[in-house]
């Protein structure tokens, strides 16, 4: 019968423990805040629509990419430490399959409108 050694499993355990990336409810309330007001500081941009509606969607698009990053941070914990490396490589790659798809995809469309619709100049 094998022995329990209880030094080396909580020596495991702590060990583990002081690597843990989970969150604490404050860094979630940090993280929903921000959300919210990234969230909110466009809605209202829009209501009021009292700015240009280029830089009303400049604004959007900036709070988007911020709001990312924030759901990223406080929400998938995903950071610059080496037991996350594994997980930024695959967001990584994501992305740039997503950028490849995508503009693949608009200059196949604007190559077919080029050359399906000669009459129509755009």
């Amino acid at each position: 019968m094998a022995q329990h050694n209880a030094p080396a499993a909580h020596a495991a355990h702590d060990s583990h423990a002081a690597h843990d990336t989970h969150a604490s409810f404050k860094s979630y309330a940090i993280g929903f805040i921000l959300a919210v007001i990234l969230t909110v500081i466009p809605f209202k941009l829009v209501m009021d629509g009292t700015m240009d509606k280029g830089t009303i969607l400049w604004i959007i698009l900036g709070m988007a990419v911020v709001q990312m990053l924030v759901h990223l941070k406080y929400f998938l914990h995903l950071d610059t430490s080496s037991e996350q490396r594994g997980n930024v490589v695959a967001l990584l790659f994501t992305a740039l399959i997503l950028v490849i798809v995508v503009a693949g995809s608009l200059w196949i469309m604007h190559n077919l409108n080029a050359n399906m619709m000669p009459g129509m100049k755009g």
